[in-house]
């Protein structure tokens, strides 16, 4: 089954697929001691997320928001036994999950941390991922290459998500940082926060 290792560590491996119409990024997060896994984004083609989860041990199922392009999956993978997360306030989005996502909070996945942050804006239950002790952010669809995630959908808030991206993501975090976001190619914080002011000014 094509799917792509995209990131490797001693401790923490990445896979990434594309589906659906909208082109989703899906990945997984695995550990690569125990062997577990967590699934971001359930978002289309659940057939392939499934055969996905049981090729690489996933165990839990993570949203990084509830729009529609991002959850197509959720009823099968929840069919199947995987337990979805979500954040609170987009967690009217779904028809069914099985957890809420706190902000600053840890997610285990096998022997690693997944720290979450909430990032509102985009919509506002919007939650990026931070893989504690490798450099890798999955940011679902509040930074991308070039500037935020789009504003213009219900719940979309734009003074907000630019605060979110400058206050939880450029401030914290490493410039080396790897942005997976949820769609299209990945970028680094440090390629992005010098024009964060640029994207304030332009209005999108």
């Amino acid at each position: 089954m094509p799917d792509t290792c995209i990131y490797t560590d001693d401790r923490a491996e990445i896979h990434q697929v594309v589906v659906g119409p909208m082109d989703n990024n899906v990945y997984v997060l695995r550990c690569r001691e125990t062997g577990e896994a967590a699934l971001l984004d359930a978002a289309n083609e659940h057939d392939r997320l499934l055969e996905l989860c049981r090729q690489l041990g996933v165990r839990t199922v993570l949203e990084t928001h509830g729009h529609w392009d991002h959850i197509q999956a959720v009823p099968a993978v929840r069919d199947a036994g995987y337990e979805v997360g979500v954040a609170g306030a987009d967690a009217a989005m779904l028809d069914a999950y099985d957890f809420v996502l706190e902000d600053e909070s840890v997610v285990p996945v096998g022997r690693l941390r997944l720290h979450t942050i909430l990032t509102p804006g985009h919509t506002p239950g919007s939650m990026c991922f931070q893989v504690e002790g490798s450099p890798v952010l999955f940011s679902g669809d509040t930074l991308f290459p070039g500037g935020p995630g789009a504003t213009k959908f219900p719940g979309g808030d734009f003074p907000t998500i630019i605060r979110s991206i400058d206050e939880r993501l450029f401030s914290k975090l490493d410039a080396d940082t790897r942005v997976l976001p949820g769609h299209g190619a990945p970028t680094t914080i440090g390629a992005e926060r010098p024009h964060l002011q640029e994207w304030a000014d332009r209005g999108w």
